[in-house]
């Protein structure tokens, strides 16, 4: 069983929804907030596993300590899949979600609802002394027309999961967590560490 995990991301919100989930396993969490003299990693490959494994396997070669890290794309069915690997810049380099939600729904403005359908996937990467490991998690939705709602960060006001009325951004954070693609990668990592134990 591990006591102590990094995750490989300074996201407080990640932070808090990663301690809150492993707790009940009594494990300490760590991020880079605890090893300032990391850097910065570079998500330059191809793939979400690609750019999870890599900020996973750097933070555990420096640290020694077994790392987690993910990296999340919202897939576009009507955009071939984009803008997937490139969704936090999808409008360019140091852009606000705003800019990337305003750029989504122009690429959108001429793809009727029926056709706007979508889902959003995270992959969650463990690198410890035994290996690397990657737990996948989707959630399928649609995009919508315009933004709704307030919560969460992102895409979140334009995206609508399916079988809910509600945008990402008008579910509470307890509800989003339970049906959104973050969620399911960190339960499937959660029953993995479970059963190392």
């Amino acid at each position: 069983m591990f006591d102590t995990i990094v995750l490989a991301s300074a996201n407080k919100d990640k932070i808090k929804e990663l301690c809150s989930t492993l707790a009940p396993l009594g494990i300490t969490l760590k991020s880079t907030y605890d090893f300032p003299e990391l850097e910065e990693v570079i998500e330059d490959k191809p793939t979400l596993e690609g750019n999870a494994l890599k900020k996973a396997k750097y933070v555990y070669r420096e640290t020694g300590l077994p790392s987690l890290s993910d990296d999340t794309g919202l897939e576009v069915d009507a955009l071939d899949g984009a803008p997937g690997v490139y969704s936090a810049r999808y409008a360019g380099d140091s852009v606000t979600y705003q800019d990337n939600t305003d750029k989504l729904l122009d690429e959108l403005s001429e793809v009727p609802s029926e056709e706007r359908k979508a889902q959003f996937r995270t992959v969650v990467a463990f690198v410890t002394d035994e290996g690397q490991y990657t737990f996948e998690g989707i959630c399928r939705g649609v995009i919508l027309n315009e933004e709704r709602g307030s919560q969460g960060f992102g895409y979140d006001p334009v995206f609508k999961p399916d079988d809910y009325e509600q945008t990402f951004a008008e579910l509470d954070a307890e509800e989003k967590n339970k049906i959104s693609h973050r969620g399911k990668a960190i339960q499937k990592f959660y029953d993995w560490l479970k059963e190392q134990s």
